[in-house]
């Protein structure tokens, strides 16, 4: 039975999410985040209020959040033409996708998260990636986890769990498993604390939190919100 985990935590509603499953599941719970120059890095800062705010209000769980880790990633904004590490309007590329797809950024996520939990001993790594109510990411797919798990743990000659809480639900699923895992409070937390605006928006305050309405991660949380909150 597996007792620890790393989860990969940016500060928004998923990560948070995820980090409250972890807490609910192992006896340890560290967590790590990437710097790689994103316009919105304002949700390093956030992650470190929502941390604040979880061990405050959810002492069963305090005690089980151990170290937090802070990787700098700068590579992976000199290698990106992305809205997410440019100042480039959102929009959809040639490919498909849109220009908020940052190639190999949880893949490299994910890498390093592992060479860190081989050090730490940290046995489990929880991602909040989803292909039910995404932007069609490739690097977010169960198909895409499933081989990262076997490279990894056969790379580093140690199995590796990696565990994905919203992989199949959508973004109003997402918000009642915050409320299932931690009631009305938790729900409050992540209005209140989290960010998910692409473009770094803090001072516009809707039901569902911070952000700016309009990108594309605003309208997702938006319409997730407005589908829990009608239940």
């Amino acid at each position: 039975m597996h007792k620890t985990a790393l989860v990969l935590f940016s500060g928004g509603q998923d990560s948070t999410t995820c980090l409250a499953w972890a807490l609910a599941r192992y006896e340890r719970v560290e967590t790590v985040a990437f710097d790689y120059r994103q316009r919105h890095a304002i949700e390093l800062q956030a992650r470190l209020n929502v941390q604040r705010e979880v061990k405050a209000q959810f002492p069963q769980w305090a005690h089980k959040m151990g170290q937090d880790h802070l990787l700098d990633l700068a590579v992976l904004g000199q290698v990106s033409e992305t809205s997410l590490t440019r100042d480039t309007a959102f929009a959809m590329e040639a490919s498909g996708l849109p220009n908020t797809f940052v190639p190999g950024r949880n893949l490299l996520f994910l890498t390093l998260a592992a060479a860190l939990a081989y050090r730490r001993g940290l046995e489990v790594l929880v991602t909040g990636v989803c292909e039910t109510d995404f932007s069609g990411y490739p690097d977010c797919r169960d198909d895409t986890m499933k081989a990262m798990q076997l490279a990894l743990s056969l790379g580093m000659d140690k199995r590796f769990l990696i565990e994905t809480p919203l992989m199949w639900i959508d973004k109003a699923a997402t918000w009642a498993l915050a409320e299932s895992l931690g009631g009305k409070a938790l729900v409050r937390l992540i209005v209140e604390h989290t960010h998910t605006c692409y473009l770094g928006e803090r001072t516009q305050r809707h039901a569902w939190g911070f952000g700016c309405g309009n990108c594309p991660a605003c309208a997702l949380r938006a319409r997730g919100w407005e589908r829990y909150a009608a239940v």
